[in-house]
């Protein structure tokens, strides 16, 4: 059996995937910049001597990695109300969900980079009357963030493609305007197929420069 295919009855509902994509760009940026600061908290307290601080950053850290972020959003959106008495909107739960998952991430890649530099340099710095803020912010920071930036861009390339996640919870991104557009044309081949195009169209120009930074990194090292 041969299938034809038909992008024609699709066309007219270009501007649902256009907004749907726009939709998880917002989603994406958003929570990323939330991520980035949840996960330099989560870094501080792993990294101070406050065991308490170490402890809850260490169970959160450790709660998102090691669930489903499917798992989190149903949770957030349908359990977490349960608990506070009351109601959460579901754009909201999406990016409170995907904030923090990408931060328990983000701390992980931001501690490793730091624990990464030779703690030598630190007590040299020490030796020389640095104070360890001076230290860190002039010494072992530079160096860290060359060794965070391939991994911070790949964990970052993978939150665009987790935001396809939210539709689960009827956030109107890319994912769930192709299933409202399959579901007013009966085209699913077609509907999921331009679906599929505009995620690589914004992932592999990014996949591409993070390959070009990590390969630049590398040779300058």
């Amino acid at each position: 059996m041969t299938y034809h295919w038909d992008f024609q009855s699709i066309w007219p509902f270009w501007d649902l995937f256009l907004w749907g994509l726009w939709i998880s760009i917002v989603y994406t940026v958003g929570s990323i910049v939330a991520g980035i600061l949840i996960g330099f908290l989560t870094c501080a307290a792993r990294l101070s001597g406050w065991t308490v601080l170490n402890i809850i950053a260490r169970v959160y850290q450790e709660v998102f990695r090691c669930t489903p972020l499917l798992v989190q959003l149903l949770w957030f959106y349908y359990a977490f109300p349960l608990l506070v008495g009351g109601s959460i909107d579901n754009r909201v739960a999406g990016m409170l969900t995907l904030s923090l998952y990408v931060g328990a991430f983000y701390a992980e890649i931001f501690r490793g980079g730091i624990v990464s530099i030779d703690r030598g340099q630190r007590e040299a710095a020490a030796a020389i009357g640095m104070s360890p803020w001076q230290s860190m912010t002039r010494i072992v920071l530079p160096q860290a963030l060359k060794r965070m930036l391939p991994s911070f861009i790949n964990q970052s390339v993978i939150q665009f493609k987790n935001t396809s996640l939210v539709s689960v919870i009827s956030v109107a991104d890319l994912a769930y305007m192709a299933a409202v557009v399959n579901g007013q044309t009966y085209r699913p081949l077609e509907s999921y197929t331009v679906m599929a195009g505009l995620y690589i169209a914004m992932l592999l120009p990014l996949t591409q420069a993070a390959d070009w930074i990590e390969r630049r990194l590398r040779v300058s090292d």
